[in-house]
């Protein structure tokens, strides 16, 4: 089992940068895939980004290519997303996700969720 505790939300203007961090603590963090995700006032939950163990295979909404970076580092056990040049309809609440595959079950753990608001 995995607890993840988001921190570096907060109120930006458009056209800033975030980042995101994810600390995990429990067992095997490397096992891990983890994975950001967000949702906006009467929105669905979306997938944002998410990287395999070592953070060598990535996956973005194919709308926030080029914007947004999600890494890793196994060694503190924490996740990061990068986030630039902000826009208004960023703002969100934004969750970690960490995933697993134990003996074909899949296992999913997530932390508290932490805003981001843009202001125009």
């Amino acid at each position: 089992q995995v607890q993840l505790v988001e921190s570096g939300g907060g109120l930006v203007q458009a056209g800033d940068s975030l980042r995101l961090s994810c600390a995990a603590s429990g067992q095997a963090f490397s096992t891990y895939a983890m994975g950001w995700w967000r949702q906006a006032p009467g929105r669905d939950l979306e997938l944002v980004a998410a990287c395999n163990w070592n953070g060598g295979d990535t996956h973005y909404a194919e709308s926030l290519k080029g914007r947004f970076t999600i890494s890793r580092d196994n060694a503190k056990n924490t996740v990061y997303l990068q986030m630039d040049s902000l826009k208004p309809e960023d703002t969100a609440v934004y969750y970690c996700n960490a995933m697993v595959r134990r003996v074909g079950v899949r296992y999913d753990y997530w932390g508290q969720g932490t805003q981001v608001t843009v202001s125009s």
